[in-house]
């Protein structure tokens, strides 16, 4: 098994460095045709920092291992708001921009209702459960361009000019990207192999492995982010990337991986003698969300106490994970 585990490892790093060039090269292509910084990060940057969950859901799905792709959609979300921004509202608490916070939770609660409606109800995603939350994704980005095209695009004073288009030919730009997107797809591969047979290993279900490790794997970049954010004084601005991250989960990466190999909630675990997705999971994802954005919305900051809480209930949801 050490093996499996190296191999992992060497998984997730191409994964996180894929992800990284993945997203310099797309803006590098992107400002070359003079695109506005907004809408990039509101759609290259969004869309490049997610592709290794993307990677590794669609993988498992199209491999027979759905449980990695939904406890890899699911714990990505629960990761992220449980221990990711929880680290950053526990270290430095502050005010809150609840008017740019509305746009993605709006979006991201409308999608998790639907998703847990058709979890509850079937416990089976279809292939049209993938292409409604696909158009919800679509919707959420037409949204997201035209908030961007109707912010002010001169810079106002004391703000450094637009950064100019790099230098250099769009062939290797282009062949960069497609270097990435690659690298990302053997880490994908990597971490979904080696993962299985980990879980054979410890004797835990496959799901196990990845609503944590896949999970906590997978959310690395906004875990580089959120602790940028904290030595740079701006602890606040990683809350923003986990709501958008978390929306991502929900509708694109369980939308693609559903579109391409439907599957079912994962079966393997049972608590008092109900699926542990209904009882655990998805009543967990959503119990640390509304926790993380409600305070901001109703009341326009972040609470040490909130960072607590979410760091608690992440302890607390490993442990009970790893002793079914």
């Amino acid at each position: 098994m050490l093996i499996a585990v190296l191999l992992f490892c060497v998984g997730l790093l191409c994964l996180v460095k894929g992800g990284d060039w993945f997203v310099d090269g797309a803006v590098g292509i992107a400002r070359r045709f003079h695109l506005p910084d907004l809408l990039i990060g509101a759609t290259v940057v969004s869309v490049g920092t997610t592709l290794p969950e993307v990677m590794i859901s669609a993988s498992s799905a199209l491999g027979g291992h759905g449980e990695i792709a939904y406890g890899n959609a699911i714990g990505s979300i629960i990761c992220n708001a449980a221990l990711v921004a929880a680290i950053t509202i526990a270290v430095r608490p502050g005010k809150a921009d609840a008017a740019a916070l509305r746009l993605p939770v709006s979006f991201f609660f409308i999608a998790a209702v639907f998703y847990a409606a058709v979890a509850y109800t079937t416990g089976t995603f279809s292939r049209w459960v993938g292409v409604v939350l696909l158009a919800l994704f679509a919707a959420y980005m037409a949204a997201q361009v035209a908030s961007a095209r109707r912010a002010p695009a001169a810079p106002t004073a004391g703000e450094a000019p637009p950064e100019a288009a790099p230098s250099g030919s769009l062939a290797v730009e282009l062949v960069r990207l497609a270097l990435s997107a690659a690298l990302i797809a053997v880490g994908a591969n990597l971490m979904v192999d080696n993962g299985v047979v980990i879980a054979a290993g410890l004797g835990v279900p496959e799901s196990v492995i990845a609503l944590t490790v896949v999970a906590l794997g997978t959310s690395l970049p906004e875990l580089v982010t959120a602790i940028t954010s904290l030595v740079k004084g701006h602890g606040a601005l990683s809350l923003g990337n986990v709501i958008g991250a978390n929306l991502f989960n929900l509708v694109l990466v369980n939308g693609v991986s559903v579109v391409l190999a439907p599957f079912g909630l994962p079966g393997e675990t049972v608590i008092a003698g109900h699926n542990a997705s209904l009882v655990l999971d998805l009543p967990v994802a959503f119990v640390v969300m509304v926790l993380l954005v409600a305070p901001p919305l109703c009341k326009g900051r972040l609470y040490r106490w909130q960072g607590v809480a979410l760091l608690a209930i992440y302890a607390a949801y490993c442990a009970v994970q790893f002793s079914l």
